[in-house]
């Protein structure tokens, strides 16, 4: 441990598995006390420790959001992790699936940021931290229509956040992954061998073969970048949209 983050306080969603996770074990180790949240807090198990305050959270749930904007008003480094990965085109798009990944993957973090802005203003001093993707208005992706649809919004959000506040002393930066390896991908590979008849193997062998390297990323990756944003070694850095992708957007 370095102490990059001592003295910090930050409010992590989705910090059950794969990235979140990786993100919220990481802020811990670097001195940080970690609000870690997620829906399913038996996800959580393991982060039971000192440095991590667990608390279960509907990222769907305004309400929910607003009343941990109101706990937890010393929050000073947002990492808005939650978000779902839709597969499919605009034709097999539905009304319910855009409205149900625009909630997501968008208003979530716009809910987020509106409950944790107030006390950063106030103390002229935070860092929101929201997961994009390389599938977004950086680079199209076969078969993500609305999931990339919703991570383009994400890098709007972002800069626009960036802008309005950039003279109080509020940053805002978008990671941008490639393919990470996680539990949810580990879903969406069964999910489409079923669906295309292609063995387990073949359809990560897909996987990997898009990412330049030669392999999928690893949540610790991703969550490298995010400590250094979220610290003050990042504090000339605002409004960003960082490719962890392995080369995949170039």
């Amino acid at each position: 441990m370095t102490a990059r983050l001592a003295g910090k306080k930050a409010f992590v969603t989705a910090a059950g598995q794969g990235i979140g996770r990786a993100v919220a074990e990481a802020f811990a180790r670097e001195g940080a006390t970690v609000v870690a949240t997620d829906l399913n807090t038996k996800l959580l198990e393991g982060l039971a420790s000192p440095g991590f305050i667990i608390e279960q959270l509907d990222a769907l749930d305004a309400a929910a959001i607003a009343a941990a904007g109101q706990r937890h008003g010393d929050v000073d480094i947002l990492f808005n992790g939650a978000g779902y990965v839709h597969h499919g085109t605009v034709m097999d798009c539905t009304e319910e699936q855009w409205d149900f990944a625009f909630d997501l993957n968008v208003r979530s973090m716009y809910r987020t940021t509106k409950a944790f802005l107030p006390g950063m203003l106030a103390r002229g001093n935070g860092s929101i931290i929201n997961v994009a993707s390389g599938a977004s208005s950086v680079k199209a992706a076969a078969n993500r229509f609305v999931y990339a649809a919703t991570k383009a919004a994400v890098i709007g959000l972002t800069k626009s956040v960036a802008l309005d506040y950039i003279t109080r002393g509020v940053r805002c930066n978008a990671i941008c992954p490639g393919t990470i390896e996680s539990p949810s991908l580990r879903e969406r590979m069964k999910a489409l061998s079923a669906s295309s008849g292609q063995s387990l193997e073949q359809v990560e062998a897909m996987f990997v073969a898009r990412q330049p390297m030669g392999r999928l990323g690893t949540p610790e990756e991703v969550a490298a970048l995010a400590v250094y944003l979220a610290s003050d070694e990042s504090r000339f850095t605002t409004g960003t949209a960082s490719m962890v992708d392995g080369g995949w957007s170039l």
